[in-house]
């Protein structure tokens, strides 16, 4: 987990470094250990009144298109300069009409230890079809409890984001 100083510098800098006709807001900005990851919202688009659900998903489809396209060049120099300033790399992606799509995203490997009734589970989805690997059954258990348990997940966040401050409002001690 990041510390709230530094998320706060990220936002500062995106909000004085984007172009202010991106997005309808300000981005939302997730930090971790590896990955700085950029979500803006654009304005839905506009559709025929009465427009059927098929065409507002294509006029939302052609948007983010066309968004993706249009700041390709600008994207990569901004995550160029994060990159050099921040010693991260930089994710992109937008919300528009209810749906998030992500343009680019890093996909970091990560250990693991798993007792031979943790590897059954992995084995079975492999072997359902759910996943092609025990790599990807694992990523798919990930999700799976992500999705199930974000107000947990949240929670505990805050949880230690509240230890962090304490922390940092503690004394300092030199080693």
């Amino acid at each position: 987990m990041e510390s709230d100083e530094a998320s706060g510098q990220l936002r500062g800098w995106f909000s004085g470094r984007l172009p202010e006709d991106w997005f309808t807001g300000a981005p939302e900005i997730v930090l971790d250990r590896e990955e700085i990851t950029v979500i803006g919202a654009l304005a839905d688009p506009v559709t025929a009144e009465g427009a059927q659900e098929a065409e507002r998903a294509a006029a939302v489809d052609g948007l983010i298109r066309r968004f993706r396209e249009e700041t390709r060049e600008r994207r990569i120099e901004i995550a160029r300069e994060v990159e050099h300033r921040f010693r991260k790399k930089v994710s992109w992606g937008v919300s528009c009409g209810g749906e998030t799509v992500m343009f680019t995203t890093l996909s970091v490997p990560v250990m693991t230890r798993l007792r031979q009734p943790e590897r059954q589970v992995l084995d079975t989805l492999v072997a359902a079809g759910v996943a092609r690997s025990r790599s990807d059954a694992l990523a798919w258990c990930v999700r799976l409890v992500g999705k199930h348990t974000d107000s947990w997940l949240a929670e505990l966040r805050d949880a230690l984001q509240h230890v962090d401050r304490v922390r940092a409002a503690g004394p300092d001690v030199d080693s």
